[in-house]
C-alpha cells in the first residue's frame, strides 16, 4: 500500500515537473520579446536576460516615426480582422445550420467535398487565388483579404459549428415551429441565442488568423499604406537597412495585446463551443 502511495506520488510530482518545464519554454520567448521591447538601443542583443535600463521609447517611437506607417498598418489590421469575423460568422452559422438541420440533395457529397478540401493546405491555392484575384481587380486591396479569410473560414470551421448544432435538441425547433415560426425565426430566435460557444469559437478563430497572417497579406498588398502589421514589422528587420529590432519587438507585443485580451475573457466559451462542437463533428 505504501510502495502504490509512494509510486503515485512520483507519478504526480514528474506530471507537475514536466508541465512546469514546458510553461517555462513557452514563456522565454514572449518574456524575452517583451524585455527586448524594453531595452534602449536598436539591438535585440542584450549580456544579460533583463536590460540594466528599461525604456518605453520604442512603443512611443512606433506611433512617431515619420519612415513608418505603424497606426495606419494597426488599423489595417483591425478592419480586415474585424470584416473578415463578422462575414465569417454569418457564412459558418448559416452553412452549419443548414447541414444539420435540413435534408437536401447532395448533402452527404458537399461535406465530403468540404472535409476533402480541409485535407489541402491553402498556401497550395495562393497562386490560383492570386491570379483570380489580379483578372478581377482586387489585387492591393482589403477587400480581396476579407473574402479569401472569410470564405476559407469556412472549411476550417464547418464541421465543429455542424457539429454544435446537432448537440441541441430538435425538439426546441418543432415546438417553436408549432406556435408558427418560420425557418428564419427559429434560427435567429432559438438557435443563435444557444449557439454562443460556438458563435465565439468560430468568430475568434476567425479574427486571430486575420490578424497574424502573414503570407497571403504579403502575396497581396503592395503598397505601404495597404500593408497590415504582420507585413510591416517584416519590412522593419528583412534587411540591414531597416534594422529596427527593438521597435520590432514592441510592435509584436502591440499585436499580442488584443489576441491575449480577447482569449482570456473568452477563454470558457471558447473551449465550450470547441469541445461540444468536436464530440458531434
Amino acid at each position: 500500500m505504501k510502495k502504490t502511495r509512494t509510486s503515485t506520488k512520483v507519478r504526480v510530482a514528474g506530471s507537475y515537473l514536466f508541465l512546469l518545464t514546458v510553461v517555462c519554454w513557452s514563456l522565454y520567448p514572449a518574456s524575452w520579446v517583451v524585455l527586448s521591447s524594453l531595452k534602449p538601443g536598436k539591438s535585440l542583443y542584450s549580456e544579460t536576460f533583463v536590460p540594466r535600463s528599461l525604456t518605453l521609447n520604442h512603443y512611443a517611437g512606433l506611433f512617431q516615426s515619420e519612415s513608418l506607417m505603424f497606426s495606419t498598418w494597426y488599423f489595417n489590421t483591425f478592419k480586415v480582422a474585424v470584416l473578415s469575423m463578422l462575414l465569417s460568422t454569418l457564412l459558418v452559422t448559416l452553412s452549419a445550420y443548414a447541414l444539420s438541420r435540413f435534408r437536401f440533395p447532395w448533402r452527404k457529397a458537399s461535406l465530403t467535398l468540404m472535409l476533402i478540401l480541409g485535407m489541402f493546405p491553402g498556401f497550395m491555392s495562393m497562386v490560383a487565388v492570386y491570379i483570380l484575384l489580379m483578372q478581377i481587380g482586387l489585387l492591393n486591396t482589403h477587400t480581396a483579404l476579407v473574402i479569401v479569410y472569410s470564405f476559407g473560414a469556412i472549411i476550417f470551421n464547418l464541421f465543429v459549428a455542424k457539429g454544435f448544432f446537432d448537440t441541441l435538441p430538435k425538439g426546441i425547433e418543432e415546438a417553436a415551429r408549432m406556435d408558427g415560426a418560420g425557418n428564419l425565426r427559429v434560427f435567429t430566435g432559438i438557435m443563435l441565442p444557444l449557439s454562443k460557444p460556438m458563435l465565439v469559437f468560430v468568430a475568434l478563430t476567425t479574427f486571430t488568423g486575420a490578424w497574424v497572417d502573414f503570407i497571403f497579406a504579403s502575396l497581396v498588398l503592395r503598397s505601404k499604406e495597404k500593408w497590415t502589421v504582420a507585413v510591416g514589422l517584416y519590412d522593419m528587420v528583412n534587411s540591414y537597412q531597416n534594422a529596427y529590432f527593438t521597435l520590432f519587438a514592441a510592435g509584436a507585443v502591440f499585436i499580442a495585446i488584443p489576441i491575449t485580451l480577447l482569449f482570456m475573457y473568452l477563454q470558457r466559451h471558447f473551449v465550450d463551443g470547441l469541445t461540444a462542437g468536436a464530440n458531434k463533428g
